[in-house]
């Protein structure tokens, strides 16, 4: 009786340790079953495009809710818990997206890391100073003021004509070059003004630049300072280079170079008149009170400029004032200056 009775309860044992492997299986067969089908594409083979725009804002918790309402994804807590479990959750870039519904969710999190190729065009216009191109890029949606002017005067890039500028928050001022960049929205401050910087570089060695400002007895900061004046200063080509040689006569003589434009820069804004008190203003880029050049750039001088700089038309005036049209009226006396003014200032 009592080996009959060990029997049954082997055999008990063995049905128990059978039954329980075989609901452990189904129950890793179920897990898995579960895993794949949250990670599978919601339509497999022709998906549905399906477009999204994710914020500088967005949280993980938020993007994964956009996924789940547009159709991507089938779960935003697993979204979570997988782009977690990644590590991978503090790396979703901003930017607009095109995802299909035929995605997987590894597919959609990859695309997300990687960051958006949407192709942002920006044009930086001519003339634009290191605080309005940063307006400009926080108004398209690209970064904010503060990064760009953050990574614009303390970050390192690797160029020869950066190392030589005096540190300072306005130390790239002139150096990022006007032209149409194509950007995606998550690119950063820094990646742009490097972009901008190597693109001065080229145009540096594309124009023979650095043989020009050579042969001209400046240096590479002289003539940046003297083309950002041209820029701000001038409207139509043809007059560039007279400009710039007003701007040399007047350092020969050691005149006050008088630049209506240095002053707006030392002011802080662009204003259509300046007003006596606005001359008193003590700044070093005042130069109507500081003789020779201001002790940098002003604004970003685009290539007419920079050329102008480097190849000034050699002439005897002394004085310049804008017509109306935006032109300008030149004189080689106070007086022929002084009736200039008269004619076309009102």
């Amino acid at each position: 009786m009592k080996e009959l009775y060990g029997i049954i309860r082997l055999k008990g044992k063995k049905s128990l340790l059978k039954g329980s492997m075989i609901l452990g299986g189904l129950s890793l067969a179920v897990f898995v079953f579960y895993i794949w089908g949250m990670l599978s594409p919601l339509s497999p083979g022709n998906g549905q495009p399906v477009k999204l725009t994710v914020t500088r804002s967005s949280s993980t918790s938020s993007i994964g809710q956009m996924l789940f309402e547009k159709g991507l994804i089938r779960s935003a807590r697993f979204f979570n818990l997988y782009t977690r479990l990644r590590g991978v959750d503090d790396q979703l870039k901003a930017g607009t997206y095109t995802f299909s519904t035929a995605q997987s969710l590894p597919e959609i999190v990859n695309e997300l890391v990687k960051g958006s190729d949407d192709g942002r065009v920006i044009t930086i216009p001519e003339g634009f100073t290191l605080k309005q191109i940063a307006q400009l890029l926080e108004k398209e949606g690209l970064v904010s003021r503060e990064d760009f002017l953050a990574a614009a005067a303390e970050d390192d890039f690797n160029y020869p004509f950066v190392k030589k500028l005096p540190p300072g928050p306005n130390r790239l001022e002139g150096y990022l070059f006007p032209d149409t960049y194509r950007v995606g929205s998550s690119t950063t401050a820094h990646t742009i003004i490097d972009l901008m910087l190597r693109r001065f570089d080229q145009k540096m060695k594309e124009m023979d630049y650095y043989r020009k400002v050579e042969a001209a007895g400046l240096t590479l900061h002289e003539a940046v300072i003297i083309a950002s004046m041209v820029e701000r200063e001038a409207r139509v080509d043809r007059e560039r280079p007279v400009i710039a040689g007003v701007i040399f006569n007047r350092l020969q003589r050691d005149m006050p170079l008088q630049i209506d434009a240095t002053v707006q820069y030392a002011l802080g804004s662009q204003r259509a008149k300046l007003y006596y008190r606005d001359l008193e203003i003590n700044s070093p880029y005042n130069t109507y009170l500081i003789k020779g050049l201001p002790p940098g750039p002003i604004a970003c001088p685009g290539e007419s400029s920079l050329l102008a700089a480097v190849e000034p038309v050699k002439t005897s005036y002394l004085y310049y004032v804008a017509r109306p049209d935006g032109t300008h009226a030149f004189a080689r006396t106070l007086d022929e200056h002084n009736a200039n003014k008269r004619k076309y200032i009102r």
